[in-house]
């Protein structure tokens, strides 16, 4: 049978919840009778998490656990799970048992209306209001005002993917939060549904406040991504010929100025050509290399570590450089 769910879990320092969170998937999914595969993705944990999946793989072959060589954080795991999985349809969720596995039929039914992408809606989050809830709800708000595309909430990590769209969208630093918003260039259709969300049990969060600003940062990123995919020469390139006319008619007024026995400062003036005219050159520059790159570039974060075959008692291959 074609795979046709692949749930992807990232890992990082959540051995308590391992076993819980595998019953849970079972029991949510086995019932829909449909192939499917669980991708455990070990993001450099350093407690027990990865030999507590592995034993679970050894138990049962629809279990893949990906190692990565060290943390690299949640995004590049996420990006790694995908990049393996087989199913037609991924689903991503987190491995603290906060997102609700019996949450996952829900999805697979609104993909069934035609949907590319559903997100989950945490509904009565269980998250610390200060340093959670409220920096959430800015962060969200921003999103939707910068990218158009208004998601109430994009930090859910339970999402449905069809695999033909997410695995042509580039992840990086903390951009799982913009899947939504970069899939819109491909004109995927986005659904947004309600979810349950529990308090954690076991471990401790990995998020914080210092992750404010990565998201600020990300959130320009996009920006500029969606402005200028199409046609990154057109953006780039108006702005590269606006600072080179700039530069033109100041070296035009320094020497009408020396023609008319007045006394610029020719230094500065001097300085300030040379500067827009190679800002001028280097914004068109970085368009045509924006063009070409949109046209024949492949931004995908690949190979990030070595897969566990999904049989019993395999051996692990060996792991191979992020580097």
């Amino acid at each position: 049978m074609p795979m046709a769910l692949s749930i992807i879990v990232p890992l990082y320092n959540e051995e308590d919840n391992c076993r819980l969170l595998y019953t849970a998937i079972l029991s949510a999914v086995e019932p829909l009778e449909l192939c499917f595969e669980i991708l455990f993705v070990d993001d450099g944990s350093t407690d027990n998490s990865f030999s507590r999946v592995e034993a679970l793989a050894e138990q049962d072959p629809r279990i893949r656990v990906i190692k990565l060589k060290r943390n690299y954080g949640q995004t590049p795991a996420m990006a790694a799970g995908i990049d393996h999985a087989q199913g037609e349809i991924l689903m991503t969720m987190d491995g603290d048992l906060q997102n609700d596995p019996a949450d996952i039929p829900s999805f697979l039914e609104k993909m069934n209306e035609g949907y590319d992408i559903v997100v989950g809606w945490r509904q009565r989050r269980q998250d610390a209001l200060i340093r959670r809830k409220i920096p959430s709800k800015v962060a969200n708000w921003l999103i939707g005002k910068v990218t158009g595309v208004p998601i109430k909430d994009n930090g859910c990590s339970l999402k449905a993917y069809r695999a033909s769209v997410i695995k042509q969208v580039p992840l990086y630093s903390e951009m799982h939060r913009f899947i939504p918003a970069m899939s819109s260039i491909t004109g995927a259709r986005i659904a947004e549904i309600k979810v349950r969300h529990h308090a954690r049990k076991f471990g401790t969060s990995k998020y914080g406040l210092s992750r404010i600003y990565k998201v600020l940062l990300d959130l320009i990123a996009i920006k500029t991504i969606l402005t200028v995919a199409e046609r990154p020469i057109h953006f780039f390139g108006t702005l590269g010929i606006i600072a080179g006319l700039v530069s033109v008619l100041m070296l035009v007024w320094m020497l009408v100025a020396q023609w008319t026995a007045s006394t610029p400062h020719f230094v500065v003036t001097g300085s300030l050509v040379i500067l827009f005219g190679t800002l001028g050159f280097a914004l068109f520059s970085l368009g045509l290399i924006g063009e070409y790159g949109s046209r024949s570039g492949d931004f995908r974060l690949k190979d990030f570590a070595a897969v566990i075959p999904q049989r019993a008692g395999a051996t692990r291959d060996t792991e191979r450089s992020y580097e």
